[in-house]
């Protein structure tokens, strides 16, 4: 876009263009908001953001992929709509002193919407990172993650964790981020070059706001309650096991946070020694465990799972918070044409991302 776009809609320059990558979490699903390890990677494709400020009351919001100028005004809530997102980070941002008047935001991305690779994280982030460069503020891309993540949570309304908004503001294409969500400390681990990272979208399109995702958040903090408030990463399976009175609902959302932040610790554990077999197998027991304990997959997605490692994954897991949305796969590098030739003939409404 550079300012291409912007000036075409805003018919003027933009002061700031910030551009933000996408993200798929190779293993830790669900355990960012629950005090657990994740995965994630920063995606070759993902969003530029490009804004000015106007001496109006008003923020106006332009996405190519819809062709529309909304307004809000900075008192306005969420109202359900696609510019929410950015409309979202500027009130934010407002409210924290990063921007004093009006702004137009016009918004180019290559990004799916509902595929769980973090479209909304990105805009959320490059918004205001855009901000923090016209208020000349001194925020670190930690905080411009937490302050991210509090538009998804205040404004938006939805109860994610922290993982995409850190894996958008920090993270890089050729490094795996191994996050603590506890206490934000991360280390970059290079991916090996005979490992390709494989986005595929399913064909079905998820909203986490239709209210799942909401309830699997819901069982968590339940079962974490029964453990005295407990974060569900940090228990034993044998504590899980032994709590006999507790639903057998929320024990298998118990027992899914707890090993998968195992999973994750083996997994970085793997990919430093440059294990792939290993590493492979600890993504594809993820998604079994997505599956039949955590209870977010769908037969069609399962099924997506199961050929791509079958015609030569490493391993392959549902991505981002469930109910549709893409698969990620592992591959060498030199079976990827055959294999995803193969997998896409099987399943002709999946569809490669990167």
């Amino acid at each position: 876009m550079k300012t291409g776009l912007f000036e075409r809609v805003f018919e003027r320059r933009a002061d700031v263009v910030r551009a933000t990558p996408g993200r798929v979490n190779l293993i830790g699903s669900h355990t960012d908001y629950n005090g657990g390890m994740v995965l994630p990677v920063a995606l070759p494709i993902g969003t530029e953001v490009a804004v000015a400020v106007t001496e109006t009351p008003l923020i106006r919001i332009f996405s190519s992929k819809f062709e529309e100028v909304v307004s809000y005004s900075f008192t306005d809530k969420a109202r359900g709509h696609w510019a929410d997102y950015a409309a979202g980070a500027v009130i934010t941002a407002r409210k924290r002193g990063l921007v004093s008047r009006g702004v137009d935001v016009a918004i180019e991305a290559n990004l799916p919407a509902g595929a769980g690779i973090s479209s909304s994280a990105s805009v959320i982030v490059g918004v205001l990172k855009a901000l923090r460069r016209l208020g000349d503020a001194a925020l670190s891309e930690t905080e411009i993650a937490q302050l991210a993540r509090e538009v998804e949570n205040a404004f938006i309304g939805l109860p994610c964790g922290i993982m995409d908004q850190m894996a958008v503001a920090v993270g890089r294409t050729d490094c795996a981020m191994a996050l603590d969500t506890g206490t934000l400390a991360y280390e970059l681990v290079p991916l090996p070059p005979d490992l390709r990272v494989c986005v595929i979208h399913s064909g079905i399109d998820r909203a986490l706001s239709d209210g799942r995702y909401a309830r699997r958040a819901e069982e968590c903090l339940e079962a974490s309650a029964a453990f005295g408030h407990r974060p569900l990463c940090q228990l034993r399976r044998s504590q899980i096991e032994a709590l006999t009175d507790l639903p057998e609902t929320l024990r298998r959302r118990a027992r899914h946070c707890s090993a998968e932040h195992q999973r994750v610790l083996s997994a970085i554990g793997a990919l430093k020694a440059g294990q792939l077999e290993t590493f492979g197998r600890l993504i594809s027991a993820s998604h079994a465990s997505l599956r039949d304990d955590f209870e977010i997959s769908l037969p069609d997605i399962d099924d997506l799972v199961s050929d791509a490692v079958a015609l030569g994954a490493l391993g392959a897991r549902l991505t981002g918070g469930g109910f549709g949305g893409c698969i990620v796969a592992c591959i060498k590098p030199d079976r990827f044409e055959a294999w995803i030739s193969a997998l896409l003939s099987r399943h002709p409404r999946a569809r490669l991302i990167c």
